[in-house]
């Protein structure tokens, strides 16, 4: 842990680099897996859910910004590599046979409901170890995982 004059203690601030770095894994595969159905979706739905998981990718890549930077500023290493989140990635592996919009919104919609289960627990930790500002960045994280989980699921919905 690189020296700061953050009030948090070393021992918090690495606590909480792990809780980070875990979502961050997590987050770089979601988007990642959105790009992987934003370029192979096909489908009477095509150019919906091509914009839609871009967005979803967007979003995603603004996360791991925040997420990356909450951490270098905490005095840790942000950890971005392929290698890193292909071995600490919690998110259900995406298959690369399927084209179908149905198909790539059910397993979209799948990776985002664990990410935003695992960061609601992240918010929850984060707030024991009196890291309010990390809780927070948590929350809106989870709050825009909750909005494209719903747009995403609504596809899902309408084809019932």
């Amino acid at each position: 842990m690189t020296a700061t004059r953050n009030d948090l203690s070393a021992g918090v601030r690495e606590k909480v680099n792990g809780l980070l770095s875990q979502i961050l894994a997590d987050t770089i595969d979601l988007g990642l897996q959105a790009k992987q159905a934003h370029w192979n979706v096909k489908g009477p739905s095509f150019i919906a859910l091509h914009e839609l998981f871009d967005k979803v990718a967007a979003v995603a890549e603004e996360a791991i910004d925040e997420l990356a930077e909450r951490i270098v500023m905490l005095g840790g290493t942000a950890d971005g590599t392929l290698q890193t989140v292909a071995k600490t990635s919690r998110l259900p592996a995406y298959p690369t046979n399927i084209k179908t919009g149905r198909d790539h919104v059910a397993k979209l919609a799948d990776a985002i409901a664990s990410l935003g289960k695992s960061t609601r627990a992240a918010i929850d930790e984060a707030d024991k170890l009196g890291d309010k500002d990390t809780a927070d960045l948590f929350t809106g994280i989870s709050r825009d995982l909750d909005k494209y989980l719903w747009f995403v699921e609504a596809h899902l919905q309408a084809e019932e």
